[in-house]
């Protein structure tokens, strides 16, 4: 069982990690149903198309990004969401950099690296 639940995170706990050109992401918290992460793009930055099991919500908290859920693609800005549901193919290019909050259920565990 995973126990990482806080109940308040400030912003600086945790470091920012490189996970592609031009994209760090930070994760904020989880348990074992649900994770929030952080996750910064430079303009142009790709977050790949991919897949996985899990639910995931994300809103866009500034920027501007193409975002691909299922093969239909959609320019969304700062304030709007999109929801890839389990084993839906998505991704976003980045036009304007931004940031995006993503929720994950059940948490990812593939993000967290072995203590």
């Amino acid at each position: 069982m995973n126990t990482h639940k806080l109940t308040f995170t400030q912003d600086d706990a945790f470091p920012w990690q490189t996970v592609a050109e031009g994209v760090q992401r930070k994760i904020m918290t989880y348990d074992d149903t649900i994770m929030l992460v952080k996750v910064k793009f430079n303009a142009n930055a790709i977050g790949a198309l991919h897949q996985h099991y899990h639910a995931q919500v994300t809103y866009i908290a500034a920027g501007s990004f193409e975002v691909e859920v299922d093969g239909v693609k959609k320019i969304l800005n700062t304030g709007d969401t999109f929801y890839a549901s389990p084993d839906k193919w998505h991704g976003v290019v980045c036009k304007k950099a931004g940031m995006l909050i993503d929720v994950f259920s059940p948490y990812r565990g593939d993000f967290i690296k072995p203590q």
